[in-house]
């Protein structure tokens, strides 16, 4: 009689039962289930046709030393954090493949998913989970021995464990978790293929930092801990339990600091244990500042595993198993901070030993082994090294003689990168002026500064710092403002081109790389550092011997003292710009300069004559001599050929024109310098900014005139300015402005928060745009008859603009639209109170028309004696205004009852883009009109009906 084929799995049980273990019992040794005990000990019933345990129990080899006991999972000390969809992933991996390996960098947290993982996934297997750590083993050819250890199969006389093995295992239903398989890859990946040939009902989940280039693996990429959802991420709540283990627990007031130094650490498991575990006493803000050195800051006390005692000896672990080559490579890549090219990398790492054309089979290598990860973009395949990783590089190039080469190399990639750029963005002619000319492929240009931007300023900081550097770090600086500006990041482009005048090897270069600062300063709305610039310039000129260069500046400044005087913290006095005056007046003496003399009469006209109406201004100034001034400033300008030149002077122009009483005439002049500055299309930084407060101009004096749907579309193009992101409130206040006057209530609603935020972040600043947007959001708000809201926006006004500008000017126009709408003209009428002739010479010339056309409109209603005389005198002075002349007329009509001559008002206002208006007309027609007029209203977000006068205040 033949003896029937025992498993060993089922001798195994067969052992325990002669232990008199109980089913359970069992099952915690053998790390199996419960289930599959009773099914091995009816397996074993059956074959050996016994009738009970305890007859199997007589039948259980006596005498006989124990077998092996399968290695059971390492029980973890600390809680396992996170990784949900991680663990559910890997685990429908591990059930799906026969050999599936998890791979990432060390300390990324492989070990722990792992295990979390196997005791999950333990239930699919009815053999159980076996573990074997495989850092102990040195030798390729020891992996099976360890691999027999883990899975309690001993040792037989005659025979190799690579045969022992697949026939002790033939049969199990288990899982195998191989640890650490990274410095025996040669070894596991052989022994693997037959292991899981011979077993079919095995499955293996190991971890490495290599994948182990088997054709039957899958690769499961352990990425960095998720920093997504601040204290609540996955990263910072490590950190926190770790942190509360060792003492207290960071506040939730610093859990934006603890997101912040996650994000730092590249959500790297260890690194984040390792800092939390110093966190009791270095604090975060401690922890922060020596994050520039995470290699020394992140290190713990004695450890099991002296991996894991401090980033630097998981990296130096890596680091030992790389071949000489790949060294190289890799702290020679740490010079870019990145993700770069492979073609970048040859560029600067592939010089001797090593060969550039090997260089991308290298970037593989260190990819295969998790010391970077690659990255797929529209510019190609990218390879990056978590920060942790490249400071180690770097500390392993500092160690070397290779360093300055390598640093040079990189800084001249940079400085090639960054001038292709720079030239790309001139050739494609203007981006920061907007859609209307952007450059083709814009999108893709950024994405292209985006991808070596961080590259650039690491080369520059490093070049900076050295004399023998510094022409070159000269040239980065200017390439790198140049595509700041192009890139909409004011700031920087700010900060580059002072930083080029620093390095510039004479005053005359470091002049030009002021003015550029300057324009840019414009842009930011920033008139301190307009003027300290244009000054700076001035000095550098003359330092370099060309006066007419140095009036120029002197000048510019003068005028940016007036021209721009409310975006100043400190407006300079009438003195100091009168002596700059004076001082550009001392260096144009030497001769002739056209573009100087333009300079010169266009501060003279600033300063002396007021044409821009500036805060420190004379107010008695003659408008004839004005005027004068700014006319001689455009024909000095247009004979100087500089199109930036002539946009100013025709600012002057504008400004004078509307202080002798003719609008019409300022629009036009501000539309003229619109239509020159579209027409040069240049990109400088002084074009541009020339360029934004032109579209500023010309939309205010469209308002101005009454040309409501001109005034939106310039305000549109000035609010969509992505340059102005910096400075939301002036990009948006003409749109807020237009629209509210044509009474579109939900778009001023939609478009209020922008400006009220960027007003807030910016410091709150005065301007006379800055108010009549604010009170133009009030007066929306009144229309609704939301006080709450109106009362607020009310108390922003009054601190964004001029008070005599709001008392007089925006506040009485916007004011009355509200308190006639809500039926109470008297209010409207108290509110205009001042004549119209002398309401110009206090505010903006701007409001004149309406404030006129209102007043007229409020003496009728309310009855006032002069009705007739008011309302004949604002017909006369808004003519050519299609809204104010409307509003006059249809004054005139209801001062007459003639009901078809106001009902003509309402398409008239329709004409000229004012919908408001021509749903109040149909109101005021009332009868049948009234319900449309109502309807008309509500279509525009408004409130119908008279609600009250309390409602207007």
């Amino acid at each position: 009689m033949t003896t029937p084929a025992i498993s060993s799995r089922e001798a195994e049980v067969l052992d325990l039962l002669g232990e008199h273990l109980s089913n359970a019992e069992i099952a915690a040794r053998l790390f199996i289930s419960v289930r599959t005990v009773e099914s091995h000990v009816s397996s074993l019933l059956r074959k050996l046709e016994l009738p009970d345990r305890r007859a199997l129990s007589r039948r259980s080899p006596g005498g006989t030393a124990p077998r092996p006991a399968a290695a059971p999972l390492p029980a973890p000390l600390t809680p396992f954090v996170g990784r949900a969809r991680e663990q559910a992933e890997l685990a429908a991996a591990v059930t799906a493949g026969r050999l599936v390996t998890a791979v990432g960098p060390g300390g990324i947290g492989k070990t722990r998913l792992a295990l979390a993982v196997a005791a999950r996934a333990a239930g699919d297997f009815p053999d159980g989970v076996c573990f074997a750590d495989l850092v102990p083993v040195t030798d390729p050819g020891r992996v099976a021995a360890a691999v027999a250890a883990a899975t309690g199969v001993g040792e037989q006389p005659g025979r190799s464990l690579d045969d022992i093995l697949p026939a002790a295992l033939a049969d199990r239903r288990a899982l195998l978790v191989l640890d650490n398989c990274e410095q025996v890859r040669e070894g596991v990946a052989p022994f693997l293929e037959r292991l899981l040939t011979a077993c079919p009902g095995l499955h293996v989940l190991a971890t490495s930092r290599a994948r182990l280039m088997v054709p039957f693996e899958r690769v499961f990429p352990v990425p960095p801990l998720s920093r997504v959802g601040g204290g609540r991420s996955e990263a910072a709540s490590l950190f926190l339990e770790r942190a509360a283990a060792v003492g207290r627990a960071p506040d939730p007031a610093e859990y934006d600091h603890v997101t912040a130094l996650c994000e730092r650490l590249d959500g790297m498991a260890l690194a984040i244990e390792l800092a939390a575990a110093r966190w009791s006493t270095l604090g975060l803000d401690g922890l922060t500042a020596g994050l520039s050195d995470q290699l020394r800051i992140l290190a713990g006390g004695p450890r099991a595993d002296g991996r894991h005692r401090s980033v630097r000896a998981v990296l130096d672990w890596s680091h030992d198993l790389l071949a000489p080559e790949d060294r190289a490579l890799l702290r020679r890549v740490s010079a870019f901070v990145v993700p770069f090219t492979a073609q970048a990398a040859a560029e600067v790492a592939g010089f001797a030993p090593l060969d550039p054309a090997a260089v991308a089979d290298g970037l593989g290598r260190l990819a295969e082994q998790s010391l970077l990860t690659v990255t797929p973009s529209a510019g190609g395949t990218r390879y990056h090294a978590l920060e942790t990783i490249r400071q180690y590089g770097a500390e392993r190039l500092a160690g070397t003689g290779e360093l300055g080469g390598v640093r040079g190399r990189h800084l001249a990639w940079s400085l090639d990168a960054a001038a292709a750029l720079a030239e790309d963005a001139a050739v494609a002619g203007g981006s920061p002026l907007g859609p209307q000319s952007a450059p083709q492929g814009g999108a893709a240009w950024r994405v292209r500064f985006d991808a070596v931007a961080d590259d650039l300023r690491a080369a520059l900081a490093w070049a900076a710092g050295l004399p023998e550097h510094r022409a070159d770090a000269h040239r980065l600086a200017r390439a790198l403002a140049s595509c700041a500006f192009a890139r909409n990041l004011l700031g920087e482009a700010q900060q580059r081109h002072e930083q080029a005048a620093r390095l510039a090897a004479d005053d005359a270069e470091a002049a030009a790389a002021l003015r550029q600062a300057a324009g840019v300063a414009g842009c930011r709305r920033l008139g301190d550092d307009m003027y300290r610039l244009h000054r700076a310039a001035g000095e550098a000129s003359r330092r370099a011997g060309d006066p007419a260069a140095a009036a120029r500046d002197l000048a510019a400044a003068a005028t940016v003292a007036y021209r721009f005087s409310s975006t100043f913290e400190r407006i300079p006095e009438a003195a100091e710009a009168r002596a700059l005056l004076d001082e550009a007046r001392g260096q144009a003496a030497a001769g002739g300069d056209p573009a100087a003399e333009a300079a010169l009469a266009l501060a003279e006209a600033a300063v002396v004559a007021d044409a821009f109406g500036a805060v420190q201004g004379d107010a008695d100034n003659s408008a004839a001599d004005t005027v004068a001034a700014a006319e001689r400033a455009v024909d000095l300008a247009l004979r100087a050929g500089d199109a930036v030149a002539r946009s100013a002077a025709l600012d002057a122009l504008s400004g004078a024109q509307s202080w002798a009483g003719d609008p019409f005439a300022a629009a036009a002049a501000a539309r003229h310098r619109l239509g020159l500055l579209d027409r040069a299309g240049a990109a400088a930084p002084a074009a541009t900014h020339e360029l934004v407060d032109a579209l500023a101009m010309a939309a205010a004096t469209a308002i101005g005139t009454g040309e409501l749907p001109q005034a939106r579309g310039w305000g549109e193009r000035l609010a969509g300015r992505p340059l102005l992101a910096e400075v939301g409130d002036h990009a948006t206040s003409w749109l807020l402005v237009a629209d509210a006057l044509a009474g579109r209530a939900d778009d001023v609603l939609a478009t209020s928060p922008r400006f009220l935020d960027a007003w807030e972040r910016t410091g709150r600043q005065r301007s006379f745009s800055l108010g009549p947007a604010a009170a133009a959001v009030a007066m929306v708000h009144g229309l609704r008859a939301d006080r709450g809201a109106r009362t607020a926006w009310l108390a922003t006004a009054d601190r964004a603009g001029a008070e005599d500008d709001h008392r007089h000017g925006h506040g009485a126009v916007f004011d009355s639209i509200v308190l006639l709408h809500h039926g109470d003209p008297a209010a409207a009428l108290e509110r205009t109170a001042p004549e119209p002739e002398a309401v110009w010479k206090w505010v903006c010339w701007v409001w004149l028309h309406w404030y006129a056309a209102l007043r007229a409109e409020a003496s009728v209603l309310a009855g006032h004696p002069e009705a007739a005389a008011r309302t004949a005198a604002a017909r006369d002075l808004v003519t050519g205004n299609p809204v104010a002349t409307a509003l006059a007329d249809r004054a005139q009509a209801l001062l007459d009852g003639d009901p078809q001559g106001l009902l003509a008002t309402a398409d008239a206002f329709t004409a000229a883009g004012c919908p408001y208006q021509a749903a109040r007309t149909l109101l005021l027609a009332g009868g049948r009109h009234a319900a449309d007029g109502a309807a008309a209203l509500d279509a525009l977000g408004l409130r119908t009906g008279t609600t009250g006068p309390a409602a207007a205040h």
